[in-house]
């Protein structure tokens, strides 16, 4: 049966785009090659069980095959784009994405990508993938836009329906068909100039975050050490109405969306020269939390008459965001390899995390979060779940470090 809608790539932006279009009535087809993928059978994915559920009785279905992309009037590709060992963007899987649906693509189809990408890549790198494939030119044959995915996953107030959705065309009447698409989803869509700004406001946006959250990092390091509650400091900040948004410190910055520095255009060799040294810094000023954190957990044991070597540390949300199950660059991994490293015995508990592997070793669950607590040397909050009652597990633990400032003043020692 044909859809209104093909969504390619069912990870953390697809499937709640599919949700919501499923939602408004709209004929939605999910294409993921992972088989796996596409039988929605993860565990940790951007949708819970009941969400799953609900979107398959509502009628949205998956498939394998590509020849099902043949059939859609809108295409969206929601393809994952990881950075790499050389903190550039992997496009292969845009790559895929689009010489699978080049190999479809119909006249008047509107093609529109959502996947995080470097400015110019629906221009250099999409374009000509669908062209080639197709035989179809973008701008005249079918239409071409680019429209950043904008999710926060776990956010209560803000989604897909009440976010603005920014849309970038290949040419106006690209923007046009790619507004009417979204305007069926969204209340707002914001019409950029053309794909490069759309992408290039990604790019802001993201490294904006970065930016702020090292500049509170480095904030919570030198308030450490002069002896300043830098939780009050924020406090005291944020009664401003002006001038200042408040970002909160912590033991590392996870996600998806990574910091972007559009100097490595990896898919083309090319390069304007200028990098962005301010996200440059704030990689390496966001990279180091882990250690940091590591370096106050020996001092802590230190102070109390322990070493970590021995030490039984329990890790409290192992998650890169509350209330979510995606371990996506979550600091968790690197902090408990280090405490490994030291030659911890680690215990950890996350609501949303029923198993928990680091460098292919499974770290032990607590089954009963009280007990662990109480048995620990040290516990670590690294992502304070709703699900969590601070205030008991302050009383419980022997010695808590709390990376995230949930906790209330003086029951815990705080980042």
């Amino acid at each position: 049966m044909p859809a209104d809608l093909a969504v390619i790539g069912l990870g953390h932006l697809g499937l709640p785009l599919a949700q919501a279009a499923t939602t408004a009535g709209i004929s939605t087809l999910g294409y993921d090659p992972d088989p796996h993928t596409a039988a929605l059978s993860g565990a940790d994915g951007p949708l819970s069980a009941t969400e799953l559920r609900r979107l398959l009785s509502a009628g949205f279905r998956t498939t394998t095959d590509p020849t099902a992309l043949g059939r859609v009037r809108t295409a969206v590709i929601c393809a994952p784009t990881p950075l790499g060992e050389d903190h550039t963007l992997d496009l292969g899987c845009i790559a895929d994405a689009a010489r699978t649906l080049a190999a479809q693509l119909r006249p008047h189809t509107t093609v529109i990508l959502e996947s995080t990408a470097y400015p110019g890549t629906t221009e250099e790198f999409l374009r000509p993938l669908l062209e080639e494939g197709s035989g179809l030119t973008a701008g005249r044959d079918f239409h071409l836009a680019c429209s950043p995915g904008r999710l926060d996953p776990g956010n209560r107030t803000h989604g897909i329906a009440n976010t603005p959705k920014v849309i970038g065309g290949l040419t106006p009447a690209c923007t046009e068909a790619a507004a009417a698409f979204y305007s069926r989803l969204t209340d707002k869509v914001v019409r950029a100039r053309g794909p490069r700004e759309a992408e290039t406001a990604k790019l802001l946006e993201t490294n904006y975050r970065h930016i702020n959250i090292a500049l509170m990092n480095e904030m919570a390091v030198f308030c450490h050490d002069i002896g300043v509650d830098l939780w009050d400091v924020i406090r005291c900040a944020e009664t401003k109405p002006f001038g200042f948004q408040s970002f909160r410190p912590g033991p590392g910055v996870g996600g998806h969306a990574a910091p972007i520095d559009p100097n490595y255009l990896a898919y083309n060799g090319r390069s304007p020269g200028h990098p962005l040294r301010m996200v440059e810094l704030a990689q390496e000023v966001n990279g180091r939390m882990p250690r940091y954190v590591i370096q106050r957990c020996a001092t802590l044991l230190n102070h109390h008459g322990k070493s970590a070597r021995g030490a039984r540390v329990l890790l409290l949300g192992v998650t890169y965001k509350p209330d979510i199950a995606d371990q996506t660059g979550s600091p968790a991994r690197e902090i408990a390899s280090r405490l490994r490293e030291l030659g911890a015995h680690l215990t950890y508990h996350d609501p949303y995390v029923p198993q928990w592997n680091v460098l292919d070793r499974p770290v032990p669950r607590a089954d009963s979060l009280y007990e662990a607590a109480a048995a620990a040397d040290l516990t670590i909050l690294l992502q304070a779940h709703r699900t969590y009652d601070l205030q008991g597990l302050s009383v419980k633990a022997q010695l808590l470090l709390d990376t995230r400032g949930a906790t209330p003043a003086g029951v815990a020692h705080r980042l």
